[in-house]
C-alpha cells in the first residue's frame, strides 16, 4: 500500500524551513535569505519516494505579530500545523535543546498530528562537539547545505505518513502556479539586493503572464509603502531594479526550463502592510 500526507515544515523564523524543502525537493522553490520572516505564504513541495509521496508544506515562521501582515503569517503558519498530518518542528541544533512547539506556537493544546523535531544547520555544530543530552528517538539531526541526514529524515516521516493513493503525479514537485513562483522569485532577489529594512516592504503582483511562448513574457509591479523607498528599488539610472529583474529572472528560468522576458515596474501602496484590503489584493488577507 502506497503512502501519502502533508507534512508542515514548521517553527521560529530563520531555523531553515525554506533550505530544507529546498533540500529535499531537490528544487529552488521556496525563497531562501539570511534575513528571517522571508516566507510570508506556505509554499508546498512535493517529493515521491518509492511507496511514499510526501507534501511538504513551509509554513512561515512562528513570529509575535507587530502589524496585519505579521498577522496573517502567524494565521497561516497555524493553519498549517492544523492540517497537517505530521509535523517536522524545526530547531538549530547549535540552540539545542529544542522547546516544545506547543509553547513556541502558543497552542491552546497539543496539535492531532504526531510531530517529529528535527535539529537543522548541523554543519554548524563541530562534530567533536558532544550535546549534553542526545537527541531523543522521535528527532533526526540534519544540514540542508551539506545534505547530512535528509535520508534518515524521511525514513523517520515515513513511518508517520498514512496509508493513502498519491495524490499528485510522482514527477510532480510543485502544487502552486508557476506565476505564483515568479512572484515570490522577484520578492526573493528584493530581499538579496535591497538593505536594511526595506525588503519587508516590498510586495510583488503578476499583471501578466504569457505562457507558450519563448520567451515567456511576465510583467511585475514591485510595490513599496512610500515614495522614497520607490526611488531606493529603481536606483540611479533604474540600475537596482534592473538588477532585481536580472536576478529574478535567472531564477525564474531555472525552475520554467524556458528563456523569460521580465519587465519590472514599481509602485507605491502605502501601508499595505497594515491594511487588510491591499494584504487580500496581493494575496496575503
Amino acid at each position: 500500500m502506497t503512502r501519502c500526507g502533508v507534512v508542515t515544515l514548521a517553527g521560529k523564523p530563520n531555523v531553515g524551513k525554506s533550505t530544507l524543502l529546498n533540500a529535499l525537493i531537490g528544487e529552488h522553490l521556496a525563497i531562501v535569505s539570511p534575513k528571517p520572516q522571508s516566507t510570508r505564504l506556505p509554499v508546498v513541495g512535493l517529493l515521491t519516494r518509492g511507496d511514499t509521496q510526501f507534501i511538504f508544506t513551509d509554513s512561515p515562521g512562528l513570529l509575535e505579530p507587530e502589524y496585519k501582515l505579521h498577522e496573517a503569517m502567524r494565521a497561516a503558519a497555524l493553519r498549517a500545523i492544523d492540517e497537517a498530518e505530521v509535523i517536522a518542528y524545526l530547531h538549530p541544533l547549535p540552540e539545542f535543546p529544542a522547546p516544545p512547539l506547543r509553547e513556541v506556537a502558543r497552542l491552546a493544546r497539543e496539535p492531532g498530528a504526531p510531530i517529529v523535531t528535527v535539529y537543522t544547520k548541523a554543519d554548524l555544530v563541530p562534530t567533536s562537539t558532544t550535546l549534553h543530552q542526545p537527541p531523543p528517538a522521535s528527532t533526526a539531526v540534519v544540514s540542508a547545505l551539506t545534505g547530512a541526514g535528509l535520508d534518515t529524515l524521511l525514513d523517520t516521516l515515513r513511518t508517520h505518513v498514512p496509508e493513502s493513493p498519491f495524490h499528485y503525479d510522482a514527477d510532480a514537485m510543485a502544487t502552486q502556479p508557476m506565476r505564483f513562483f515568479a512572484a515570490e522569485f522577484v520578492r526573493e532577489a528584493a530581499f538579496e539586493l535591497l538593505q536594511e529594512e526595506l525588503p519587508y516592504s516590498v510586495a510583488v503582483e503578476i499583471d501578466e503572464f504569457r505562457e507558450g511562448q519563448e520567451p515567456v513574457y511576465i510583467r511585475a509591479v514591485v510595490y513599496v509603502e512610500r515614495t522614497s523607498q520607490k526611488g531606493i528599488v529603481i536606483g540611479e539610472g533604474g540600475r537596482t531594479i534592473k538588477a532585481i529583474g536580472q536576478t529574478a529572472r535567472a531564477k525564474i528560468e531555472a525552475l520554467l526550463g524556458v528563456r523569460v522576458f521580465l519587465e519590472l515596474h514599481a509602485k507605491v501602496l502605502p501601508k499595505w502592510r497594515r491594511q487588510l484590503s491591499s494584504l487580500k489584493r496581493l494575496g496575503y488577507g
